[in-house]
């Protein structure tokens, strides 16, 4: 079982997103399964789901934040936390992994100076390891937000996040 992660970024939501959040809620109350177009909402609204958030639709829904936070954990597109605008994936699948994706990982963790997981503080970068996103013969493979890199060395680390600024 995977550890799950969560950061400790004071949450910052707006007037604005709570009202089109609760808009939203206010449509799906009486629609069955609503718990999944509510998270997607949310994560749309908000870009992660917060436990701040995660507790609107609780008591929004009277659905329980175990059920919630089952939900979201277990969908791989939801976010417990914020993403930076810039998302740097890096696949630790067998074939990248084998060809020194850790090794650029870890080289991406030192010049952002953070842990995989976790978003810069200014909020520009999140760094993610990911497994097989199915580019195999491009391996090692990273990912910044759509587009994608083959054979990644630590060396091409460098210009990659020259490319982002």
């Amino acid at each position: 079982m995977s550890k799950i992660k969560l950061t400790k970024v004071a949450f910052k939501g707006t007037t604005a997103q709570e009202k089109a959040l609760r808009t939203k809620l206010a449509e799906l109350k009486s629609v069955e399964g609503a718990l999944m177009p509510a998270l997607q909402a949310a994560q749309n609204i908000y870009g992660y789901l917060p436990i701040e958030v995660q507790r609107i639709i609780s008591e929004t829904l009277d659905i329980s934040m175990e059920e919630i936070f089952g939900v979201a954990t277990f969908y791989s597109q939801f976010s417990l936390n914020p993403q930076g605008k810039i998302q740097i994936s890096v696949c630790l699948g067998t074939a990248c992994y084998v060809k020194g994706s850790g090794d650029v990982l870890d080289k991406f963790k030192e010049n952002l100076k953070i842990d995989a997981g976790d978003v810069t503080g200014d909020g520009k970068y999140s760094l993610v390891a990911t497994r097989c996103i199915g580019c195999c013969g491009l391996a090692p493979v990273v990912t910044v937000n759509e587009k994608v890199y083959g054979k990644v060395t630590v060396d091409d680390v460098a210009n990659i996040l020259a490319e982002t600024k």
